[in-house]
């Protein structure tokens, strides 16, 4: 029991590198966010605007600002520090070796509970081509492996309907609807709440996928 204890005391699971696997997009690998990443995610997250701004939280300040790379270190540093600490995993996705997006592990909770969240965005560019669905299982996978969860809750709008797909791929299933849940694109928007456990996986996600023709080991 002690060794059990002290195992969910630290901070499994960061960093680390996580794939690489073979989507028709390309080649998917996770990695831990570098404050080089600046750039590249001040660029995509400007252009995509349009494509992203309708399913995010709001803000207090611009879009443009908010995106600003200026404001990339001080975010950066912030998700490592709570990655440091255990309660976040924050990483980046890579396609081919190119930045296309971000997935986070949040709000990780260790002793009975041992939960968590999961959260992503995909450039626009990358829609379609699985990318999000390779991200999502290696994600997974990883919670339920080094990080030690038991379980990870994920939230979507009713009205993303290509969200939702990607989550059923992995094998999320709907708990229930969160109503007025967030300030998304200044309004308060209903969110359907999907979750996981470890004892609904009959394999690994990333084997999943494997099997039902979506990806294979890169």
């Amino acid at each position: 029991m002690t060794t059990q204890v002290q195992r969910y005391t630290v901070h499994p699971g960061w960093p680390a590198k996580l794939g690489p696997l073979q989507v028709p997009g390309g080649v998917v690998t996770l990695r831990p966010i570098r404050l080089r990443d600046g750039g590249a995610w001040s660029r995509l997250r400007t252009a995509d605007r349009d494509h992203l701004q309708p399913w995010e939280p709001a803000g207090v300040e611009t879009w443009e600002y908010r995106h600003h790379i200026a404001n990339w270190p001080a975010l950066w540093s912030s998700l490592k520090s709570e990655a440091r600490k255990g309660h976040m995993i924050p990483m980046v996705i890579e396609v081919d070796g190119q930045f296309a997006g971000q997935i986070t592990v949040g709000n990780i909770v260790r002793g009975a509970l041992r939960s968590g969240w999961i959260g992503y965005w995909v450039t626009k560019g990358r829609v379609g081509q699985g990318v999000a669905t390779a991200a999502l299982a290696l994600g997974l996978d990883h919670c339920f492996g080094a990080v030690g969860l038991h379980r990870v809750e994920a939230t979507v709008r009713p009205e993303n309907h290509a969200s939702q797909a990607v989550l059923r791929h992995v094998g999320f299933r709907e708990e229930g609807l969160l109503k007025r849940y967030l300030n998304v694109d200044g309004e308060w928007r209903d969110h359907q709440l999907v979750a996981i456990t470890v004892e609904e996986l009959q394999t690994s996600v990333v084997q999943r996928l494997i099997n039902e023709g979506r990806a294979n080991h890169a």
